[in-house]
């Protein structure tokens, strides 16, 4: 869950940067994500109230990481460290050479080829507000402080027609009871683990904590997603003026930052 530049230095400001301990961890912040879904423990005593499920908020941004910010029982194949480390899919060594293949020329979707992890976040506001690009479209003037849940999909994308269309999870303009939504949220990868925590992306980590607060819901198997359809998703444009795939947080593991799962 990425936050553009201009969000983090007009809305957040310095409160990101605090105080660190003699362990390196960042102090006096709320729960912080990513994080091993299959581990339920957690110290960290900051509470925040449960957002509302997502039916009942308006869609305000969608955007993919290359590779997965959580572990979780379906993806806990390491990817690594770094910006572009994260967590793959555990089929991924299972993939055939036709689901492999890369099609000639570049797609519209930068960061994606056949073979990769994704984890896709569609992020939530309480605000009255449209979707559009990063984190800054789930605020506005009047709600400068609104409840935000992140519901969360980990995908492997293949060079299949045949699998999940990536189209099917697009936003589109739809709006359902007044509300914008997505067509739909993938379903049949397990029940989401619904947790306290943070916004994510590369610039954070455990030193240098997100102060943003979001009700997090992360389903835990992986599901397929077809390569084209993520291209068709960037060449033909999206409100998220989303044309690539995002860097990862490293997982988050000291219990001082994480909360309980209950």
């Amino acid at each position: 869950m990425r936050m553009s530049s201009a969000l983090i230095g007009l809305v957040l400001g310095a409160l990101a940067v605090g105080p660190v301990s003699a362990a390196g961890l960042c102090i006096g912040f709320g729960p912080q994500t990513p994080r091993d879904i299959a581990l339920a423990n957690g110290s960290n005593a900051v509470t925040i109230p449960r957002a509302p499920e997502a039916n009942e908020m308006n869609l305000c941004d969608i955007h993919t990481h290359t590779n997965a910010e959580h572990k979780g029982p379906g993806f806990s194949l390491s990817g690594g460290s770094g910006e572009h480390g994260g967590w793959k899919c555990n089929d991924t060594d299972a993939l055939t050479e036709a689901e492999l293949a890369a099609p000639d020329g570049e797609g519209g979707f930068h960061g994606v080829k056949p073979g990769d992890t994704i984890e896709v976040h569609w992020v939530y506001t309480t605000c009255s507000v449209k979707p559009g690009p990063s984190l800054s479209s789930c605020f506005s003037d009047a709600c400068a402080n609104p409840s935000l849940r992140v519901e969360s999909q980990v995908f492997l994308v293949v060079n299949d027609d045949s699998a999940p269309d990536f189209g099917d999870f697009a936003y589109d303009g739809n709006i359902v009871g007044g509300l914008h939504q997505p067509k739909s949220l993938p379903d049949g990868t397990g029940a989401p683990v619904v947790f306290p925590g943070s916004t994510t992306g590369p610039s954070y980590t455990q030193a240098i904590c997100s102060p943003m607060q979001v009700t997090w819901s992360v389903r835990p198997e992986c599901m397929k997603v077809s390569y084209s359809s993520i291209q068709h998703w960037g060449t033909k444009g999206n409100v998220f003026q989303e044309d690539h795939s995002h860097g990862v947080r490293q997982l988050v593991t000291a219990q001082e930052l994480l909360a309980p799962i209950k």
